[in-house]
């Protein structure tokens, strides 16, 4: 009896582990979405790892230096993003989330409007969940 209640409290303990791990994720993806809309360098800076692979539906490939000036610039101007059919799978301290991104651009002070799939790659550091990578694809 008494190593059914501790599998059961193990499995409870695990179960609520992963519930707040992927909240965190789902925290830290908002949380960049905002900053794409209204960018801040700081926050920026510490939501987004030295060594990011930032990639664009078009092919072009940045790097954090790259992608943080593209949004400070306004070169990559986004006015909203709606996010939908999120999907999060968590491996160890590595987090991949899915989903498809509706947007409405202002690049160069050209208006515009995109859709795209976005995978994101998530690295959990000490100070929380950290962007590593990211590609996009055209909706066919």
């Amino acid at each position: 009896m008494i190593r059914k209640l501790l599998i059961f409290s193990c499995l409870l303990i695990s179960t609520h582990f992963c519930f707040a791990q992927k909240a965190e994720v789902e925290n830290a993806v908002t949380q960049l979405t905002k900053l794409m809309v209204t960018p801040d360098s700081a926050a920026l800076d510490k939501i987004v790892l030295n060594n990011l692979s930032y990639g664009h539906s078009s092919g072009k490939i940045q790097t954090k230096q790259e992608f943080l000036h593209s949004l400070l610039s306004g070169e990559s101007d986004f006015v909203d993003i709606n996010l939908t059919d999120q999907s999060v799978i968590i491996q160890n301290k590595t987090a991949l989330v899915r989903h498809t991104l509706n947007a409405k651009t202002n690049d160069k002070n050209v208006p515009g409007n995109v859709k795209l799939y976005i995978l994101l790659i998530w690295s959990k550091e000490k100070s929380g969940w950290k962007l590593l990578g990211r590609q996009a694809v055209k909706v066919p």
